[in-house]
């Protein structure tokens, strides 16, 4: 396994993409994780709110030496798997990524605050994917009959990855159960990064006061 290839093309491919897209040069930015099991390049902007917003993940197989993305194929309900062979291909797919990601987005304000039009139902994608719950729901915290907050686990039969669900659910004062649902997929290789940086800093939280 060689890892020259992925030390290559990271070290070039900011500079490749600034020079054939002003648009990009503005905005985008990239970060490297060199120790996942498939080390992976992301692609992103940030917002005035200091929160980045992901448009592409760009991974790669060091036993087989090559990059590739994920696709969500809707119509098979699956994920799929395109490897890219040269970096003229890898340069194409995320600068039209970032254009695709670009044609979702209002305006790019000058004070840098991004206006983001209406998006497609994340849930109505989720339900697409193939989930293998291996928990039931588990309450987090719950304040008498007003607020109540479960996660679940579960793992996506396709890719292996897992899905954290996590629903909200809130009583109105008209008596109104009122449901918002998330779901945060990761690989394997994230896992052990998320728990460590949560148990490292959650004495730091606070807890929530329903006094206020």
């Amino acid at each position: 396994m060689s890892m020259e290839w992925f030390d290559r093309v990271s070290g070039e491919l900011q500079d490749y993409l600034e020079s054939i897209c002003d648009e990009y040069d503005e905005v985008g930015h990239m970060t490297v994780d060199r120790a996942a099991k498939h080390p992976r390049i992301e692609f992103f902007v940030e917002t005035s709110e200091d929160e980045s917003e992901y448009f592409c993940s760009l991974f790669f197989d060091p036993h087989n030496e090559e990059f590739y993305v994920k696709t969500l194929e809707l119509d098979r309900e699956q994920m799929s798997k395109t490897v890219l062979p040269d970096i003229e291909d890898i340069i194409d797919e995320v600068h039209e990524s970032f254009h695709e990601f670009m044609e979702g987005v209002s305006g790019w304000e000058e004070d840098h605050e991004w206006v983001m039009e209406d998006e497609a139902d994340d849930d109505e994608v989720f339900e697409q994917i193939d989930v293998e719950w291996s928990t039931p729901e588990v309450t987090a915290y719950a304040h008498e009959d007003e607020v109540e907050v479960t996660y679940q686990f579960g793992v996506i039969e396709e890719t292996g990855d897992g899905v954290l669900r996590r629903v909200n659910r809130i009583k109105t004062v008209d008596n109104e159960l009122l449901e918002d649902e998330t779901n945060f997929i990761f690989s394997k290789e994230e896992a052990n990064t998320i728990i460590a940086m949560i148990a490292s800093h959650a004495d730091s939280l606070s807890e929530f006061d329903f006094n206020k």
